[in-house]
């Protein structure tokens, strides 16, 4: 091969070495590599999202993972927003009821629950995983009513444990916070309570039609449902993908918020 044919060959695989060894430009744990993280880690990202979904039911009209597929798109944001973080992978089996005498989601098929106590159980060993593995901020957001209380003990149990080697951050604000400020908002709009609902109505429909609308079935779209014991409160017919950026934006504002403020609490307690 003459010279400068090899000297550009080399050149050339150089550049693809170089390229290859660039970590992707993403926040999820399960798309890095060990040694990525750990590099992310040595450059100041200490952060952790760990993020409490669930498997259920959520009417005829929308899949069963809604709330996953909302959480993957909203710690994404969140994490990137506050800055030096990652995303745990969506813990999706919590607290839905229970198996004897189903009733609620549980009486409906493809729920899937776990008992309050595993879910707390599973919750303290992912975060002590990732403690071990070298974060110092475990940060917990729930997209679920259900998940809250065991995602509050949790935190609190773990910071006594720690006491102050690495922090967990309950962010109930994403929640709590953010459903009542979405309700506000949409009452502003002219739309009632009633019309919002509780589970799967406007708000959950908004929220997943702007995330991914492949995963709604619209000719199914009814005012609770179109009959008794759908598994849906309010109206999937006032939904659309606009609201659900507002919605998600509510809900993504009010979790920094939060994060930022309790971050900032932990440091000057250390």
């Amino acid at each position: 091969m003459r010279l400068p044919l090899l000297l550009a060959a080399f050149a050339s695989l150089g550049a693809a070495t170089a390229t290859a060894q660039r970590p992707p430009d993403t926040v999820f744990l399960e798309d890095l590599t060990w040694d990525e993280i750990r590099d992310l880690q040595k450059a100041g990202t200490r952060t952790v999202i760990v993020g409490t979904a669930g498997q259920e039911q959520k009417g005829p009209h929308m899949v069963m993972g809604e709330h996953k597929y909302v959480l993957t798109w909203t710690s994404e944001k969140i994490a990137r927003t506050v800055g030096k973080a990652l995303v745990a992978p969506i813990i999706t089996y919590v607290p839905e009821g229970s198996w004897e005498n189903p009733r609620g989601h549980m009486a409906m098929a493809g729920t899937i629950t776990l008992p309050e106590d595993r879910f707390k159980e599973l919750l303290t060993h992912t975060a002590k995983s990732l403690k071990a593995g070298g974060f110092t901020h475990i940060i917990l957001i729930g997209d679920s009513g259900g998940n809250q209380r065991g995602m509050s003990d949790v935190a609190t149990a773990l910071n006594a444990e720690w006491a102050g080697s690495a922090r967990v951050h309950f962010i109930g604000d994403y929640y709590t916070k953010a459903g009542e400020d979405m309700r506000k908002w949409l009452n502003g709009q002219g739309f009632t309570n009633e019309q919002i609902g509780s589970h799967a109505g406007m708000l959950d429909t908004s929220e997943l039609m702007y995330v991914n609308a492949r995963l709604l079935r619209p000719d199914k779209f009814a005012m609770n449902g179109g009959f008794q014991g759908s598994g849906v409160s309010g109206d999937p017919t006032k939904a659309s993908a606009k609201i659900g950026e507002g919605l998600l934006k509510i809900k993504v504002d009010n979790a920094v918020a939060q994060i930022r403020a309790s971050m900032a609490a932990a440091s000057q307690e250390d």
